[in-house]
């Protein structure tokens, strides 16, 4: 069984599209028989695909900081909370525990637990697929970016090795 991570926002997108996107990700962890691991609460994306995965009987497994009130620590019935002291610990769990690791459109925290992957990556730490779930487009800003990076020679080219780009759930999945 995989242990696959999705970093996403605890906000609600204006699109719905993304919205059904986080809930056919989290129902297609659950017919794979993966575990979700994610940022813990119900709000936002965070519970959408949280909650589509519970629903297709997925184990869910939410990393939480301890600066969160516990009506958000504890949010999601039915998740396996595991409550630490900073969201730079929460990311280095994640990291330890996953196997894959699928972006779906985030804000910053999202870019930052991206980031991280592509880190640990980069310095052989781990050797994890990072996948951005690159929904009409919305990561291709942050691709040129990282290309651009690369061009200046500011990041090796194998920074990004790990780094897949999918437009479906299904490609995402592809792990």
């Amino acid at each position: 069984m995989k242990n696959i991570a999705v970093f996403c926002g605890s906000s609600m997108p204006r699109d719905g599209r993304i919205a059904r996107l986080a809930e056919e990700l989290g129902s297609a962890i659950a017919q794979r028989g993966y575990t979700l691991v994610y940022g813990g609460s119900n709000l936002g994306l965070m519970g959408l695909v949280s909650g589509a995965a519970l629903r297709g009987g997925a184990w869910v497994v939410g990393i939480i900081p301890r600066l969160f009130p516990d009506e958000v620590v504890y949010s999601q019935p039915g998740v396996q909370v595991q409550v630490v002291g900073s969201m730079a610990e929460r990311k280095e769990r994640i990291i330890a525990m996953c196997d894959a690791f699928v972006a779906l459109p985030g804000g910053i925290g999202t870019i930052d637990e991206v980031s991280e992957v592509l880190v640990a990556n980069q310095l052989h730490q781990i050797d994890k697929p990072m996948v951005l779930l690159n929904h009409e487009g919305y990561y291709d800003p942050f691709l040129q970016q990282l290309k651009c990076m690369e061009q200046e020679g500011l990041i090796r080219p194998d920074t990004t090795m790990r780094l897949r780009v999918a437009t479906t759930v299904d490609e995402a999945l592809q792990i």
